[in-house]
């Protein structure tokens, strides 16, 4: 099965998983990228069974209301039951690198208002220690030297990603060799560096599900 029909999949299973527990006046959060898309492409076929989405990217509501589906700004919404975004690596604790899209400060502002945070991915994601993937940070741009400095002193690696602004007017930097054998600790190590709005490591809130979806089917995983 390649990697589309799995993502697909994996999508297929969280919506089949939270349909039930919807109804006219419930308001989902949905995550950014590929695997989210799938799972919005899902959405649209039910958009009469509830209320409506907050999006955590301008290119997720722009899908959604392509959709036929209302999406709500967060401000105006008191809670979410539940966040269905994707990620570009989880271990097996849920704690995730998210980025790759460039949404992830809306993603985590997102995640914190929800009360489940159901992650889906496809099973090349999976890994034993995070950092395979360099580590998304979102950076005010006059802050872009003096954060690559302390992410050096760090031990990381940064490499500016040119061309991408994010929903909020940042930049992206990309770092690698960071060691994140403690995902929370470096998050909170991380977060205090001055003019970095925040990084892409979702561990002091972690998914609380992962579907998984693997050649055998799609394996679900709960810490």
């Amino acid at each position: 099965m390649s990697r589309e029909k799995l993502k697909r999949a994996a999508a297929e299973a969280a919506l089949d998983q939270i349909l039930p527990c919807m109804d006219s006046h419930t308001v989902i959060g949905v995550g950014t990228g590929s695997t989210a898309n799938f799972f919005i492409d899902a959405l649209a076929r039910s958009k009469n069974r509830f209320d409506g989405a907050v999006a955590s990217s301008e290119a997720s509501a722009t899908r959604l209301k392509a959709s036929g589906i209302q999406v709500h700004d967060l401000n105006a919404v008191g809670s979410l039951p539940f966040y269905v975004d994707g990620a570009d690596e989880s271990n097996t604790r849920l704690q995730l690198i998210k980025g790759g899209g460039a949404a992830l400060t809306r993603e985590k502002i997102t995640a914190a208002v929800a009360a489940e945070f159901i992650c889906i991915a496809d099973e090349s994601k999976m890994v034993d220690v995070l950092g395979q993937f360099p580590l998304p940070v979102e950076v005010i741009p006059s802050a872009r030297s003096h954060v690559a400095r302390q992410l050096v002193k760090l031990g990381g690696t940064p490499v500016w990603r040119t061309g991408v602004i994010t929903d909020n007017g940042n930049i992206i930097l990309d770092v690698r060799n960071l060691s994140i054998i403690d995902p929370p600790g470096l998050e909170r190590t991380l977060n205090q560096i001055v003019g970095l709005v925040t990084c892409g490591l979702f561990a002091q809130r972690p998914a609380d599900r992962l579907l998984l979806a693997r050649q055998s089917g799609v394996e679900q995983i709960r810490v």
